[in-house]
């Protein structure tokens, strides 16, 4: 991907009903959120807001509730308890929601995984295509003109045609991220997408991932990058134990974080 390069995004505007400013402040929203797996607590009444346009880092030990946390955002997983307004769609913990229901939210959050769950026996394109073909109910040439847009903004015009595991892994976390935008998301969602990458692959996705949060995407992103978190992220969370230990401005809680865990996490994550 050329430092030039600039990612297009085009993010679908809120109703303005949601806001008398015609885009409301948050595009997140989550108050006392829970989650149990039998007796196991693995969230204990989070609550969090995320404002429209910003990138919220979420970072943490193993086992903290981060990933159950950015799964009940999508609604991947139920929470128990609670209450959310994601992307203007209120939805209450503790019951089943409608498949209707479920469309909605996920058309307009965006996602993407530490495993990049590509269609193996398709060219990178129809796996763009086809997602907007099924969600979009674009046709054919429009959205091939859309993922070729998408695929030469994240530095791989040259891929189009290759099948995914003829990709190195960069390449194809690259391609899951266009195959996400390419469904015009309000919200982008990221769960450790470089935790399966050496670090030099690791850059290129950031790098995409840094262009996204530059085009003005909301995005929350459960992450091990500390630099990533430090310098693109506007807002910090550090969880432990299913819970919100610190969150603020990152480099104020990476610099001085209030609380004793929090340096202990932070000093061992940043002497690797």
């Amino acid at each position: 991907m050329s430092d030039n390069s600039e990612l297009t995004v085009t993010a679908t505007e809120p109703d303005d009903s949601t806001s008398g400013r015609g885009r409301p402040e948050f595009a997140i929203e989550l108050a006392g959120l829970r989650k149990r797996y039998g007796d196991h607590e693995v969230l204990k009444g989070v609550s969090l807001r995320v404002k429209e346009g910003s990138v919220c880092s979420v970072i943490g030990p193993s086992g903290a509730g981060k990933s159950t946390l950015l799964r009940c955002v999508n609604l991947l997983e139920a929470p128990d308890d609670g209450n959310m307004l994601v992307a203007g769609q209120f939805l209450e913990g503790g019951h089943s929601h409608s498949r209707k229901e479920l469309l909605a939210l996920r058309r307009h959050v965006g996602m993407v995984f530490q495993s990049f769950n590509l269609f193996p026996h398709m060219p990178v394109i129809d796996n763009i295509v086809l997602a907007q073909q099924r969600v979009l109910k674009r046709s054919k040439d429009e959205a091939r003109e859309r993922a070729l847009e998408l695929l030469d903004s994240v530095g791989l015009s040259d891929k189009a045609e290759q099948y995914p595991p003829k990709l190195s892994g960069g390449q194809q976390q690259r391609v899951a991220i266009a195959r996400a935008l390419a469904l015009e998301p309000k919200i982008m969602l990221f769960d450790e997408p470089t935790s399966a990458l050496d670090p030099e692959l690791a850059q290129s996705v950031l790098a995409v991932m840094k262009s996204v949060a530059q085009s003005g995407m909301t995005m929350m992103v459960v992450t091990h990058e500390m630099s990533f978190a430090r310098t693109i992220g506007d807002y910090l969370v550090v969880m432990e134990d299913g819970a919100i230990l610190e969150e603020g401005v990152p480099e104020e809680v990476m610099s001085n974080p209030r609380q004793e865990r929090t340096r202990q996490f932070l000093s061992a994550v940043t002497d690797r």
